[in-house]
């Protein structure tokens, strides 16, 4: 276990502090902020979820910015790297990480271009009598761009526009970071403050609106009753944590190409008080729109109300229709904007994860040169992401997300919380960090990933298989392909951190699922599963173990006792032998 690494003198490094403060920002904020975080607040007790929100934020999003900034920075190395230098049982995490990164930057493509389709018919339209979707945009989003096919030979069709988005997104990727960080510094100095100087547009835009006043009173009036109910903390500790890009492997990798006595701490707090503060903002964005909207239809707030790909494309969309009876010039104006606001958070974000996926495989492959890594992973990107360019492509993107997101991150995050606090020097890596940081960590850092932490990781991955997994519900094919999936990148994950025992484990328990799976349900598969993982993988560990030989005699004759510690081991007539 190395823990004072010598500093690569060919590392790439970040041309400035500001560089990479910009660059975590970016990657942290992302479509979230504008898409999930506001509506998350409205249902989770409006104003009264910033306590809850503010508390996961202290206890569990800036600890673990800190861990993964600062083991990157004092080890000097990506994701896998750096987990294998903490202690080389958890290299697999690091790779885990990528591969969880990497499948999602697959589909976050996706998703970029469909934005790519509504940015290219708002500026063909600027000129028209009115936007293509004004008429029903959900409609158009289903039927047009998506052009929706679940079964059969139909959903396997591309739709040709999304290609050349995806093409698009990829090709920008490529540019940005095929010549390493240097370019990456200076791109995000402009694509960082672009969205949030767009999103200040917008928000004065919208709080200019009829009805304005009614969608913001919607998002913050708080309803504190809601603080008693265990689903809004664990809202809340879930969008803390899957916001801020942890357990991805960018804040591990971006953190290595800081110098060894760059600030750790300061910038932690303010890449993520940075995210959490666009959050908040882009409510007042969101909801003074959709405040109008329900003002010029008649409805409710409440009932015009949605998260995720519908607010973006089909809630967002069908306000900004309405603009016309303020005039021709704002339904295109506005769109623009906002779809370039969505192009230009969502790119940092989307650089970021394939970042962290190069700088693992070049860390490892060493032959291989980063222009070459970096062209395959945009290369496999493209064509991987063509799965969800087809017409059945959503389908596919919301099981891989369930998996990735869900699962995977939280899945990292806990290992890492593992790693630092229970089989590395905590204080030691404390102390390292307040060598070099402005703002000192106390105790509570050291609580919260020995303790909090974990324990919340544990509650929410606890949740996730209880309430998901072992509901009972139906699984069809595409959540089974997902599955298997999963499992493979895990045993991926351990084969490239050579632990060989972790993936005859993880094979013996999937095997174990399948076979159960021919008559059982898929609640009592999964649980025999984990019992064979348990049990009989844990047996046959014991059982290697001890036919090596791995017993106190041959560590005695492998290393020797320490001297001081002798006299413990010898019995009362073995010293004079």
């Amino acid at each position: 276990m190395s823990q004072t690494p010598l500093e690569p003198r060919t590392r790439d490094r970040w041309d400035s502090r500001t560089a990479f403060i910009m660059a975590a920002i970016g990657s942290a904020v992302g479509l979230g902020n504008v898409w999930r975080f506001p509506y998350t607040a409205y249902q989770n007790g409006g104003g009264a979820f910033f306590i809850p929100y503010i508390v996961a934020l202290v206890t569990t999003g800036i600890p673990l910015m800190i861990l993964e900034m600062g083991i990157g920075q004092m080890m000097q190395g990506s994701a896998p790297t750096a987990m294998r230098r903490v202690n080389k049982t958890f290299e697999w995490v690091g790779w885990f990480a990528l591969g969880t990164a990497s499948m999602i930057s697959f589909y976050y493509a996706a998703i970029m271009a469909w934005s790519w389709q509504f940015l290219v018919e708002s500026v063909r339209y600027a000129f028209a009598d009115a936007l293509p979707w004004a008429e029903d945009a959900g409609a158009y989003f289903t039927q047009q761009v998506l052009n929706q096919a679940t079964e059969g030979a139909e959903a396997w069709q591309l739709q040709w526009p999304l290609v050349a988005g995806l093409a698009a997104t990829w090709l920008a990727v490529f540019l940005i970071i095929h010549k390493g960080v240097h370019r990456v510094g200076r791109v995000v100095l402009i694509t960082v403050p672009l969205p949030v100087l767009l999103l200040i547009i917008l928000a004065i835009r919208g709080l200019t609106l009829e009805g304005a006043t009614e969608g913001i009173e919607y998002y913050l009036r708080p309803d504190f009753s809601r603080l008693t109910d265990p689903k809004v903390w664990l809202a809340a500790y879930g969008q803390i944590f899957f916001s801020l890009t942890l357990g991805f492997g960018v804040m591990i990798a971006y953190g290595s190409y800081n110098r060894r006595r760059g600030d750790i701490a300061n910038n932690a707090f303010i890449t993520s008080l940075a995210n959490c503060a666009t959050s908040f903002f882009a409510g007042f964005a969101v909801f003074s729109v959709l405040g109008y909207l329900a003002f010029s239809e008649g409805k409710p707030v409440g009932e015009v109300v949605s998260a995720g790909s519908g607010l973006a494309f089909i809630t967002y969309p069908t306000a900004i229709s309405k603009l016309r009876e303020l005039g021709d010039f704002w339904p295109p104006f506005v769109a623009i904007l906002f779809f370039v606001t969505l192009l230009s958070l969502g790119i940092d974000s989307l650089f970021s994860l394939v970042e962290a996926a190069v700088a693992g495989l070049h860390d490892r492959f060493t032959r291989l040169t980063r222009n070459t890594v970096t062209i395959g992973m945009c290369v496999g990107g493209f064509v991987v992401g063509l799965l969800f360019v087809t017409r059945g492509g959503v389908a596919w993107l919301d099981v891989f997300d369930r998996w990735c997101n869900d699962y995977g991150l939280a899945l990292v995050g806990l290992m890492e919380c593992l790693a630092i606090g229970y089989f590395f020097r905590t204080a030691r890596f404390r102390e390292y960090v307040n060598s070099v940081s402005e703002v000192h960590l106390g105790g509570w850092w050291e609580l919260c990933i020995r303790l909090v932490t974990p324990l919340v990781l544990t509650v929410l991955l606890g949740h996730q298989i209880l309430t998901r997994e072992l509901a009972g519900g139906e699984s069809d094919w595409r959540q089974t392909t997902a599955r298997i999936f999963f499992f493979g990148l895990l045993v991926l994950a351990f084969a490239l951190g050579r632990r060989k025992r972790l993936i005859a484990i993880v094979a013996a328990g999937a095997g174990a699922y399948f076979l159960f799976a021919c008559w059982l349900g898929t609640e009592a598969s999964l649980t025999g599963a984990l019992a064979v993982m348990i049990l009989f993988g844990g047996l046959g560990i014991c059982i290697g173990i001890a036919i090596r030989g791995k017993d106190v005699e041959h560590h005695k004759r492998a290393h020797g006792w320490p001297e001081k510690e002798k006299h413990l081991q010898l019995g009362p007539g073995d010293a004079d032998e």
